[in-house]
């Protein structure tokens, strides 16, 4: 009797991990686009409301260790339903602040519970998935998040236009579409609870055929944080380092970028320079997929995933730092930022790489070797908004010197990959 065809449940962790990270898009980006009708309902200076950005960045950084060790510990199951129900909570909190310390506490639980989320996704594509598909699917996972970033600034815009006379938009105060926002988050934890399970083996809509294309993901052990292992290793170092050049030159992108354009383009209106402003995160998008679909292939040509993953953090994030500075010779604004558009293509070359990287070095360690990578990543994004003012006000407010910069940023994490062997294996 011939065997049934293997189930394809693990697509549906995909689709789960997809509609998650456009959530946490939406979530994080809306409050950019709100920010000024949020400062003028609680008095806020431009100063006051950069503590409420800065609340999150640096709550995210701080907990992405400990979001990544629970999930190693307890699983994925538990701990993204509990951040994701957090954070949904606190996006619902910062629409209904009502002074400034209270959207600096909303904001910085959100971003405690945020820190949880790419962590444990990554544990479980760890253990539902096989390692040849993992890049693959870390490469839609990012090609979602950075265009759900990328689209939110127009979304939250047409939400809080106000409709009437020929105009479109649905007039809503920014309290609602926080709560909007915010109730998805509560939906999409109760649904991924109720069919999620931390191991394939335990799901009944699972079949042999399938386990068999998995394989064995299931790493027992101890799952102490394993600091002497992390330490000890040139290749997490050197992960770590990537991700922080990278992330500090990625931050311009959700935050001064539309200062930028706005201060070196004076001559285009607002809807273009907010069309404009979603260029990077597109084309971020464009190259987190395009770095999942040719993985594959390239690890045929090159001999193994390990040099694959080598060669598009070398050239992607190489590549990044050269169209960087074609930028700054180019004058006019769609020529200009297509070529920063470029430069976030290339840099997202890297992006599933270095999350697939984690995967197979971390094994059973995968939580907390991507939570310390994100960790690091998300200290260079905090560095990032704080230097670009500091840097503008000692060169007169001169934006080349910053670009170039962000140019170096990604050169030196091009030079990080070099030495990463992700065929390294902390629990071996």
């Amino acid at each position: 009797m011939p065997q049934p065809p293997p189930t394809q449940a693990r697509r549906v962790v995909l689709f789960f991990a997809v509609t998650l990270a456009i959530i946490t898009y939406v979530d994080r980006v809306c409050i950019s686009q709100a920010a000024p009708a949020m400062q003028e309902d609680l008095g806020l200076t431009k100063i006051q409301m950069g503590y409420a950005f800065t609340a999150f960045g640096w709550a995210y950084a701080l907990f992405e260790i400990p979001g990544g060790w629970l999930g190693d510990r307890i699983g994925p199951r538990k701990v993204l339903m509990r951040v994701v129900g957090m954070w949904s909570l606190f996006t619902v909190a910062t629409g209904w602040a009502w002074n400034l310390w209270s959207l600096v506490v909303s904001r910085f639980f959100f971003g405690m519970g945020e820190a949880g989320c790419f962590p444990n996704i990554t544990k479980a594509f760890t253990n539902w998935f096989p390692a040849a598909e993992r890049v693959k699917a870390q490469g839609i996972l990012w090609l979602s998040a950075r265009w759900g970033g990328a689209f939110t600034p127009l979304i939250v815009g047409w939400m809080l236009a106000s409709g009437g006379e020929g105009k479109f938009g649905l007039g809503l105060h920014y309290r609602w579409v926080f709560l909007i926002f915010g109730l998805l988050g509560v939906v999409w934890a109760l649904s991924f609870y109720r069919w999620f399970r931390d191991h394939p083996k335990d799901h009944p809509a699972v079949n042999a055929g399938e386990l068999a294309v998995i394989g064995e993901t299931q790493h027992a052990g101890d799952h102490s944080m394993p600091w002497g292992k992390l330490l000890a290793s040139r290749t997490v170092w050197m992960l770590w380092a990537q991700y922080f050049f990278m992330s500090y030159a990625w931050y311009f992108y959700i935050t001064w970028f539309p200062t930028y354009l706005k201060e070196q383009f004076t001559g285009m209106g607002d809807m273009q320079r907010a069309l404009l402003a979603c260029v990077p995160l597109f084309f971020g998008g464009i190259g987190s997929i395009l770095a999942g679909l040719l993985s594959a292939r390239l690890d045929v040509w090159l001999g193994s995933i390990a040099r694959t993953r080598r060669w598009l953090g070398v050239l992607g994030m190489g590549a990044a730092g050269l169209m960087l500075l074609i930028s700054m010779q180019l004058h006019t604004p769609v020529a200009s930022v297509l070529a920063i558009g470029l430069a976030a293509l290339c840099s997202d070359l890297a992006m599933p790489g270095a999350w697939g990287a984690c995967m197979d070095v971390g094994g059973r360690h995968t939580g907390a070797l991507s939570g310390s990578m994100n960790m690091m990543g998300q200290v260079g994004g905090a560095i990032a908004p704080m230097a670009v003012p500091l840097v503008l006000a000692a060169t007169n407010n001169n934006w080349t010197v910053n670009m170039g910069i962000f140019a170096l940023s990604y050169f030196l994490g091009a030079i990080c990959w070099v030495f990463i062997k992700s065929d390294e294996r902390l629990h071996e």
